[in-house]
């Protein structure tokens, strides 16, 4: 049951003895996560802080407001080329009128997370599929892959544009390239796949910064001109809502706001519910952590920062490192201030391809390849909605492919339901079993009697296609049929156009001497639709029984 209390829920029953392992996981979690939000704050197009900023104000947030007890939140490379790919079209990455755009997002996004959660909108995360989904992801890997490939290699490539153009720029580039670059961005990419390999609590991207620091500084690569990154700034952030340029560029970035906000809500929920409390405390509806996150970003969007998202592999982490609630988040969250307080030079050591090396681990982590392995394997023809939503992400500016991938997902939850199965049943013999046909099973029919089985609410998208599979049931059947069971078993509501062209079916079959009766009308909300729109009124007094052979007993066959 989800905590009655208001604040700092994560931490009701706090025990003393939870601190050594939150002390052990907050050291870790800010290891992962300093380069992590780096990485991300350039590929967010914002200065290296903002990332650092973000961390700070989505734990913070969810410290204070959200339920699960591992989750982390900050700068999240799933949702950062998303508002950064759309917002390069309105203002130059970078500048002023951009960083006020991407506050501007914050806010919206967070306004509507914040509302989601008001609202108990938790469902609202299981409108897009695996495969749709996973799709995306690997279309926004490839994004972040080509983005970081001329950082990599020290060339001048077009950042802007249709990304093949973007790929054919780069390949292009490549005699020019400075390989002592590529060498430093590949050296942090091998040690940060290698250390994951191991253990995923190694935190190698950390190490692999400091080894990129030791080879910059022995081949003195800002002395041969090698591009590297800036020192932080060690003073606190501006607080104030962002000047994001008038109405009509709010207008613009909503719908980013708006992709982003989903995505949040369907990788919160995913995170949620991949790491539950061991005693079971966290509520199965995740609105309140949406409105935590969603809190995260308003707060992210004060600071000069940007959106905020639940990360699966720091929640992993922290799980994994001993964390019993959200004092390691605030740990860790004590540890980067402590950072840019005291260490704010420290990111100006380090060559640009260092970054690009562990943004271009996150992208490979991003390209969910087991899953797809997995959706070839068991979900049969599913595994070309991978395939088309990566390729919209990919071929299409990324906030229209994302909107066609969402809108491919929501098509194919409409057209399973507007074409379901159906099936005519068979008695087992032997049993008052009515079943589907199956190889292993040789099924007996009773002459006279049509068992029919619709697999889905019957409403006004599939009404009349299961009414075309009954009538050629009905065609089929071996001889003049007398009785018609509709087995209710799947049907779990029925609307009102759905019940209307019911009605007329069985007034047209009374006229050819059929009888019409229900079966297992079970679900509460299908029966409660069909005794008021009048189905059962239609089918005549006690004809809707327990199970088909009792509406076959009652009719005497």
């Amino acid at each position: 049951m989800p905590t009655k209390r208001l604040i700092v829920p994560s931490l009701a029953g706090y025990r003393t003895a939870w601190l050594a392992g939150d002390l052990v996981a907050g050291a870790m979690l800010a290891a992962i996560a300093v380069p992590e939000q780096l990485a991300t704050a350039r590929l967010a197009g914002m200065p290296a802080q903002a990332g650092l900023w973000a961390f700070i104000a989505g734990s913070l947030a969810f410290a204070a407001f959200g339920v699960n007890r591992y989750l982390s939140v900050g700068a999240d490379s799933t949702i950062a080329p998303i508002f950064a790919g759309s917002l390069a079209a309105l203002a130059a990455s970078g500048s002023s009128e951009y960083a006020a755009l991407v506050g501007f997002v914050a806010l919206a996004t967070g306004t509507l997370l914040v509302v989601a959660g008001l609202l108990r909108a938790g469902w609202i995360a299981d409108l897009l599929s695996v495969p749709v989904t996973t799709g995306f992801l690997a279309g926004i890997s490839v994004h972040i892959v080509v983005g970081q490939l001329p950082v990599l290699f020290g060339i001048d490539a077009a950042s802007e544009g249709a990304l093949p153009l973007r790929v054919v720029a780069i390949v292009r580039a490549l005699p020019h390239a400075r390989w002592e670059t590529a060498g430093v961005g590949l050296l942090v990419l091998g040690i940060t796949l290698f250390s994951e390999r191991i253990n995923p609590r190694i935190p190698g991207a950390l190490l692999a910064l400091a080894a990129a620091g030791e080879l910059a500084a022995a081949g003195h690569f800002r002395a041969h001109g090698v591009a590297m990154l800036a020192a932080l700034s060690a003073t606190p952030p501006h607080v104030g809502l962002p000047a994001f340029g008038g109405l009509q560029a709010a207008l613009r970035a909503l719908p980013v706001a708006a992709i982003v906000a989903l995505v949040c809500m369907m990788q919160t929920s995913a995170t949620v519910r991949a790491f539950p409390a061991p005693d079971g405390r966290d509520s199965e509806d995740v609105s309140d952590d949406f409105a935590a996150v969603g809190i995260g970003s308003l707060l992210a969007g004060v600071l000069g920062s940007f959106a905020v998202d639940a990360s699966p592999p720091r929640t992993a982490v922290a799980q994994a490192s001993g964390a019993r609630s959200q004092v390691a988040g605030l740990i860790a969250v004590a540890a980067i201030v402590a950072l840019i307080a005291f260490g704010a030079r420290l990111p100006g050591y380090l060559p640009q391809a260092a970054l690009s090396g562990i943004l271009i681990f996150i992208a490979f982590r991003i390209f969910r390849y087991g899953d797809m392995r997995d959706i070839a394997r068991r979900g049969g023809s599913e595994i070309w909605l991978v395939v088309a939503g990566a390729l919209l992400v990919v071929v299409l500016p990324i906030e229209m492919g994302m909107l066609a991938s969402i809108t491919l997902s929501l098509a194919q939850g409409i057209y399973t339901v507007a074409r379901p199965a159906s099936a005519q049943l068979l008695r087992v013999p032997g049993t008052t079993i009515w079943w589907p046909p199956q190889r292993d099973v040789r099924g007996e029919s009773v002459p006279g009697v049509l068992v029919f089985a619709p697999s889905a609410p019957i409403s006004f998208t599939n009404a009349d296609y299961l009414i075309e599979r009954l009538r050629a049931a009905l065609a089929a059947a071996p001889a003049p049929v007398r009785l018609v069971v509709i087995e209710c078993v799947g049907v779990i509501y029925i609307d009102y156009t759905g019940s209307l062209a019911l009605q007329r079916e069985i007034a047209e079959l009374r006229g050819r001497g059929v009888t019409v009766a229900l079966s297992r009308l079970e679900d509460p909300r299908a029966a409660a639709a069909a005794q008021r729109t009048g189905l059962l009124a239609a089918l005549g007094a006690g004809r809707s029984y327990k199970s088909a052979q009792e509406a076959i007993d009652a009719a005497g066959m």
